[in-house]
């Protein structure tokens, strides 16, 4: 089992989480973060900083297309322990449907 990060991390990108992975499997993408399924333990403490609900267990249904697009983007976007600010506007991405259609980048972040 692993934990995904899904579409409402997309324009939100709070990294309550990054700083609380024991084993820093966090990547950044220019407005969202992924998981890398390969190296999360499953120790849950990442699901519950997650201000905007974005972390799933991959147990839950419907989660395939998380776990290819995390499975991908980890591969190709830097590793991400630090936690930095919100992007200014993300309470307004906060909850909205479709982010992924409508928002999603596949370009890199900063990383550490």
């Amino acid at each position: 089992m692993t934990y995904l990060v899904t579409d409402n991390c997309i324009r939100c990108k709070y990294m309550d989480c990054v700083e609380v992975c024991p084993v820093d499997c966090f990547y950044e993408g220019d407005n969202m973060l992924v998981i890398h399924p390969d190296e999360c333990i499953d120790c849950g403490v990442c699901e519950p900083e997650c201000p905007a609900e974005a972390i799933k267990p991959d147990t839950e249904p419907n989660l395939d297309k998380w776990l290819k697009i995390n499975t991908e983007y980890a591969e190709k976007w830097p590793n991400i322990t630090i936690k930095r600010d919100a992007p200014a506007d993300a309470e307004k991405f906060d909850g909205e449907d479709g982010k992924f259609e409508k928002y999603f980048s596949a370009e890199p972040g900063q990383g550490d």
